[in-house]
């Protein structure tokens, strides 16, 4: 970046002042990020009454666009034809009609410097997600956490789910089972016996999950509507917003009693969790 006569003159003046004041020239540098050499440059042209001989030319791209040009891109890209169409779009159309007027990325920067690059699509603009509210349990049976992971089996690509649901407050498992697949039945099943065992109360629990595709079942939605129990969702594309189940299961994978290959059988997946 260019320095300008009276800018040097400050910078010189408060290098100085601390070098009268006890301070070492170097030091001073080094504190205002500035080499000593630069300085000692400074300080010679001034004393040769010199100037800054570099050269301070502002260069102007050949092909650069003329007025007429720019209010031409901007005409298309706003007429009726083009103006719900991006950029990556627009040059391409033109271009099959035998016509080029610029390039996308000077569409894209004129249409910038004029506050005109918004949502340009057919599809809806993406709306903006915020963090949901924090969810906090002060008692036991008040928020319940809940997923599902894999158990290898003997057979490569096939598993056992374990269905594993917790009380966050407590850490008490209140309800578990491990089944062949995974389905919002199976889920159903092992919900509407918790809430007999554990007496849950309409509207009493929040149960936490991801977005898997058993969580969001309409088995399982309609039998947590019918229980009275307050679902709630993790954010989509958000893989730490259930983070109690899924270090749990990373306890309960870790442990030196999990099987280095696998469970044999369904039996034994159950007998070992």
């Amino acid at each position: 970046m260019m320095t300008d006569l009276p800018q040097r003159d400050q910078v010189m003046a408060l290098v100085a002042e601390a070098v009268v004041a006890g301070a070492r020239q170097w030091r001073a540098c080094e504190v205002i990020m500035l080499s000593e050499r630069t300085l000692q440059r400074w300080q010679n042209d001034k004393a040769e009454g010199a100037c800054d001989r570099r050269p301070a030319r502002v260069q102007t791209p050949k092909n650069r666009l003329s007025d007429l040009e720019r209010e031409r891109v901007l005409e298309i890209a706003n007429s009726p034809e083009f103006g719900h169409l991006p950029p990556s779009q627009i040059v391409p159309r033109l271009v099959d009609q035998g016509e080029y007027v610029a390039s996308e990325s000077t569409f894209y920067r004129l249409l910038k410097a004029a506050n005109q690059l918004k949502h340009r699509g057919a599809e809806k603009p993406a709306k903006p997600r915020h963090k949901p509210r924090a969810l906090v349990a002060t008692a036991p049976g008040q928020l319940f956490s809940w997923d599902i992971t894999y158990l290898p089996t003997p057979v490569m690509g096939i598993y056992f789910y374990l269905y594993l649901f917790m009380d966050i407050y407590s850490r008490k498992i209140v309800g578990w089972q491990v089944y062949e697949s995974e389905s919002s039945e199976l889920a159903s099943e092992v919900m509407r016996d918790i809430c007999m065992r554990e007496n849950i109360a309409p509207k009493q629990v929040v149960l936490h999950s991801d977005n898997g595709s058993p969580m969001k079942g309409a088995t399982m939605l309609a039998t947590l509507q019918k229980l009275g129990v307050v679902p709630s969702f993790s954010r989509p594309a958000c893989s730490n917003d259930n983070p109690f189940s899924e270090s749990l299961f990373k306890t309960l994978k870790y442990r030196p009693a999990y099987p280095k290959g696998s469970f044999e059988s369904l039996m034994a997946a159950r007998q070992w969790v």
